[in-house]
């Protein structure tokens, strides 16, 4: 938990550090602890505590997150008008705190209940999928899912619903790029996800991303419960939109049969993730999810990491807690490729963060990742994947994958996560499904303003009402819960159909 310094206006986070941030808004002239405000300093925003001389290094978490772009004087806000970005410059240990994850006895690991599928997987929720090769298939699959959504399934109160996954590409790809390798590797990875019980493929016939060649590339086994079509092969819209509802009802008995029981918790893959983030996401509800992570780890689950561009300047704290030196090496490979990825579009890795997040009091990439990666945990790092690969590797992991936050749930999703943590402190309110989503906001303010949106706050850490340990408890055990079949709130408003987004890179041709 942060050490409070000079009462509940300020928080010190480290005892290196030359900034303090504001708990709430402070007025000009307002003394914190030795010096005064200068000016009005907004709640979650930086204050200079000593004098800071143009270029000297400005220290958050104990951590470099910038550099002074001019004398800053002690009391002075910390912030876009003196605080630049720097290049990354951390100095990397590999593997130097490396270990085996430290699993609990058997006899104390939690378990939930849930979905086990043929595959040996475990759903937390029950799903049918209707994946598009194209984005011309969309309208059709939109169709299909929307006349569920009018007409109910019935009896069959087991199925959770029916989920479009469209979206904008699958044909002008070239077939040899890594953009048309990462949208095959994703849809193939939603067709294997275990909150799916049953999946249907709609395609339109004459594009590139064919779904015979989808099926026959990863080995998927036509059959019941995933069947496959094209719109010109059935002859038309009308005739594909009731051949496909014809095929679900027909599908729905045996989805509805299937029923939850106890599972280990190493069947919960958890996708960790923040968005809309403030000047408190990196001190209250990151560490908290971090803790919680922790315990979803030790009980034998996988935690996964992501947003590469959201971990440049902290990627240091996370080589170092690699299990071995070529695990680091992998994550070095992936920032190593964002760096060309970003020169070759005329954009800079070092970015600032988004507009809300400079609202919120975050000024560089290097503060937020500082905060983002605290998401991790402390478990060590087990592996690291590229975007959409399967996750195999059980424990605390690291994907590849964009900083926008619906393309790399996307991501995540694909590799096999049944489940999603999200951090805000601006207010996100996105759904993901058919991974169920559990918001966590950072402030009180926020939160009581949004609560019809947010699952857990975690705004008393800043006040010393609640701790990290507490809150992370809180959010461990919600997992469960909602792994188990409990309803999170954005699910209660049926969010969640529009989020699926692949990552899509390369020319358009």
């Amino acid at each position: 938990m942060p050490e409070h310094q000079s009462g509940p206006a300020v928080i010190r986070l480290h005892d290196m550090d030359n900034v303090v941030v504001a708990t709430r808004p402070i007025v000009a002239g307002e003394a914190i602890g030795e010096v005064s405000a200068l000016s009005a300093i907004p709640s979650g925003h930086k204050i200079a505590v000593r004098t800071i001389p143009q270029g000297e290094v400005v220290l958050k978490y104990g951590q470099v997150i910038g550099r002074a772009s001019r004398d800053i004087a002690p009391g002075e806000h910390v912030h876009l008008q003196n605080l630049a970005m720097l290049d990354s410059a951390v100095s990397h240990e590999f593997a130097a705190d490396g270990r085996p994850t430290p699993l609990l006895p058997e006899s104390e690991r939690r378990s939930f209940k849930g979905y086990l599928r043929p595959s040996g997987l475990v759903g937390t929720r029950n799903y049918v999928g209707i994946i598009t090769s194209v984005n011309c298939s969309a309208t059709v699959a939109r169709a299909v899912a929307d006349y569920f959504k009018i007409n109910g399934f019935g009896n069959y109160a087991n199925v959770d619903g029916v989920v479009a996954l469209t979206h904008g590409t699958g044909c002008a790809i070239p077939t040899n790029t890594e953009g048309y390798a990462y949208l095959r590797r994703t849809l193939n990875g939603y067709a294997r996800n275990p909150n799916f019980a049953a999946i249907l493929m709609i395609g339109l016939g004459c594009e590139t991303n064919q779904i015979s060649h989808l099926v026959k590339a990863f080995e998927l086994e036509e059959g019941p419960l995933l069947r496959t079509m094209t719109i010109q092969r059935m002859g038309g819209t009308r005739k594909t939109i009731e051949e496909a509802v014809s095929i679900i009802q027909e599908l729905l008995p045996e989805i509805d049969a299937v029923k939850r029981t106890e599972q280990p918790l190493s069947g919960l893959k958890v996708a960790l993730q923040c968005g809309g983030s403030d000047g408190y996401s990196g001190i209250t509800a990151n560490p908290a999810l971090g803790y919680a992570a922790d315990l979803v780890v030790k009980s034998g689950g996988t935690a996964v990491l992501s947003e590469t561009p959201e971990i440049y300047g902290a990627e240091h704290l996370l080589t170092r807690r690699a299990a071995t030196p070529a695990i680091a090496e992998k994550l070095m490979t992936r920032i190593d490729w964002w760096r060309d990825y970003t020169a070759k579009n005329g954009a800079e890795l070092n970015n600032n963060p988004s507009h809300g997040n400079k609202e919120g009091g975050l000024t560089t990439i290097l503060e937020k990742s500082l905060g983002a990666v605290a998401k991790g945990g402390s478990m060590p790092l087990m592996e690291v994947y590229e975007y959409a690969e399967p996750i195999t590797e059980p424990g605390f992991v690291f994907m590849d994958t964009p900083g926008y936050d619906p393309v790399a749930v996307t991501g995540q999703v694909a590799g096999g996560c049944n489940l999603v943590v999200f951090t805000t402190g601006r207010g996100s309110v996105s759904g993901f499904k058919p991974a169920p989503c559990i918001k966590v906001a950072t402030n009180n303010e926020m939160y009581e303003h949004m609560s019809e949106d947010m699952d857990i706050n975690c705004g008393g850490i800043v006040d010393g009402s609640d701790s990290i340990q507490l809150a992370g408890e809180r959010i461990f055990e919600r997992i469960i819960a909602v792994a188990s079949g409990e309803r999170t709130l954005s699910e209660g408003y049926n969010y969640g159909d529009l989020e699926f987004v692949p990552w899509q890179i390369g020319a358009v041709t």
